[in-house]
Formats: C-alpha cells, sequence, structure tokens
C-alpha cells in the first residue's frame, strides 16, 4: 500500500498568519485573544499532518 506525502505548506503558512492575527487581536482587543485561538491550534495539527 502507498502512502502519498500531503503537502503541508498551505497550512504552514495558514498557522503563521494566525498566529500573527493573535499577537494583532491581543495587541488591541487584549481577552478576545482566544478567539483566534482554535484556528492556531487546527492549522498547527493540519500542518503537522495530525489530521
Amino acid at each position: 500500500m502507498e502512502t502519498r506525502k500531503k503537502s503541508t505548506g498551505l497550512y504552514w503558512i495558514l498557522f503563521l498568519v494566525s498566529v500573527a492575527a493573535f499577537f494583532g487581536v491581543y495587541a488591541v482587543g487584549g481577552g478576545y485573544c482566544s478567539l483566534v485561538l482554535p484556528f492556531n491550534v487546527t492549522f498547527f495539527a493540519l500542518a503537522l499532518d495530525l489530521m
């Protein structure tokens, strides 16, 4: 059975963008930065090919 390596470059880019958004929201809104955490965790898991 062959396994094909998935391209995760897009997910790494989205993860880095979501981290930047996290710090941007933290600078502006403070406590609202937790709303960005699901995106951080999801894109990190997809970039590591865990899901």
